[in-house]
């Protein structure tokens, strides 16, 4: 059960290693922050999670110490971060931030456009 358990532990911090290199290629190569943003928050967050997960199975098998916080942290890594790294990205396009040539669509253009006309809508004239 050891050697199994050893297994295991290894190939969850190489993947975390793994995922945290492209997590930090992803952020020196992609050419905007829409594009870096997901990058930095999808891949850091598996990298992350696959590092905590290999020390909390670490403590737990080898060591005999459950650690809930471990496990806490585990879970508000997973909820948070792809949340923070939408709400940047969001925050970006709002802000007019423009994306590189390279993207094709724009799904979100329409939805703006129609939700500042509603808006222009309501607001009362100050004539």
């Amino acid at each position: 059960m050891d050697l199994i358990a050893d297994i295991i532990i290894v190939l969850l911090v190489t993947a975390g290693i793994v995922f945290t290199i492209v997590t930090v290629i992803g952020i020196l190569r992609l050419p905007d922050v829409y594009t870096r943003a997901h990058a930095a928050s999808k891949s850091a967050t598996l990298g992350v999670m696959s590092l905590l997960l290999g020390i909390f199975l670490h403590f737990w098998w080898n060591e005999g110490h459950f650690s809930i916080q471990l496990l806490l942290g585990i879970a508000f890594l997973f909820i948070t971060s792809p949340i923070g790294g939408h709400l940047m990205t969001r925050a970006a396009y709002m802000s007019g931030v423009e994306p590189t040539k390279l993207t094709i669509g724009d799904d979100l253009k329409e939805a703006v456009i129609e939700h500042r006309k509603e808006s222009n809508k309501n607001t009362p004239d100050d004539k």
